[in-house]
């Protein structure tokens, strides 16, 4: 697995990490859950795009289905009532 994108020097990478490392647990895992809530807000951006006819429940139920993928939604909502 490569950690550092294509378009990354390897040098501009390693000040980023060590920047990173500098912040702390604590504001490293606010950071993911900011990214985490940006991504979610993507997504239902597109779905509310791409089905303009769907209500708010189903809007929902497709973000979740996106996020977490088809097998584990299936386990959620085994009837299909997703």
């Amino acid at each position: 697995m490569n950690l550092i994108p294509a378009d990354t020097t390897i040098e501009a990478a390693r000040k980023q990490f060590e920047i990173l490392r500098r912040l702390g647990p604590q504001v490293r895992a606010k950071m993911a859950f900011q990214m985490s809530d940006n991504l979610r807000s993507i997504v239902e951006s597109g779905v509310r795009c791409r089905h303009p006819d769907y209500s708010e429940q189903k809007i929902q139920k497709e973000v979740l289905r996106l996020m977490i993928g088809e097998a584990l939604f299936k386990q959620v909502y085994p009837h299909g009532e997703g």
